[in-house]
């Protein structure tokens, strides 16, 4: 998909779903981190924290008590249509969620103590303006690789046949021309394994896993024989491939 059918896509999904995906009956098996819980761990009660590419806000409404103020900005107004509605009925008085372009963050420089940005574009030199010297950049991005016999069994998918390693070296060689003085790099390849059919439709109807998909006849085709040749007693099985770069200004 190009930018502006992604743009389609969240905007649609947002007004659906949000970024919730707890109705998912999935099983995962060597997961090594939780992102927001290494968020969480780099905040203070004084902190102002930014999220870039919140989403429905489903996640940083769930870590409300880690800093004073936590500001959430997606570029889908879909997004932020169900973050403003989930804010609302979560009666959060700390949370703000506002409709911005990650390559332009419309804040004062030096503003945040902690950025963190899940499965989202970012813009280093964005980020590095607003956040406090000595602040620190979280961000969890899907690896190449991610769904592997997914998309080979479609023949297509997000990232499907990149070279290895080209997203995580543009991110790490952007943070350190933007003026970041140290980051971590860490990676992890899980199983997953989803319980129904129901349950991988879902997922490849809310994601770009596998782009246009259900458009044709033929991808329903397609996943029934996916199921049949990765059918296993946890559930069917695909894989999650993540990386993390923690980063210091």
């Amino acid at each position: 998909m190009n930018k502006s059918e992604y743009k389609n896509f969240y905007d649609k999904v947002g007004r659906l779903n949000g970024w919730d995906f707890s109705k998912l009956k999935v099983v995962s098996e060597g997961v090594q981190w939780d992102f927001y819980k290494e968020v969480t761990q780099r905040c203070k009660g004084s902190d102002l924290l930014l999220d870039i590419g919140t989403g429905g806000g489903e996640r940083l409404l769930s870590i409300s008590d880690s800093a004073l103020l936590l500001v959430g900005i997606d570029h889908s107004s879909g997004m932020m249509q169900t973050a403003n509605a989930n804010l609302e009925k979560s009666k959060k008085p700390n949370i703000r969620f506002f409709q911005m372009d990650a390559e332009n963050l419309e804040f004062p420089p030096g503003f945040f103590n902690v950025v963190s940005c899940r499965h989202s574009h970012f813009c280093a030199k964005e980020v590095a303006k607003v956040l406090v010297k000595d602040g620190m950049f979280l961000t969890q991005q899907i690896n190449d690789n991610d769904k592997l016999n997914l998309k080979r069994a479609f023949g297509r998918g997000q990232q499907f046949g990149l070279d290895e390693g080209i997203l995580k070296n543009k991110y790490l060689s952007e943070l350190n021309k933007a003026g970041f003085t140290h980051a971590d790099y860490f990676e992890y390849d899980a199983n997953e394994y989803y319980e129904t059919y129901e349950d991988l439709v879902f997922l490849l109807k809310h994601t770009p896993i596998i782009p246009d998909f259900g458009q044709s006849d033929n991808d329903f085709d397609i996943l029934q024989k996916f199921i049949e040749e990765n059918q296993t007693k946890q559930g069917i099985q695909t894989n999650s491939r993540r990386f993390m770069i923690i980063a210091k200004k």
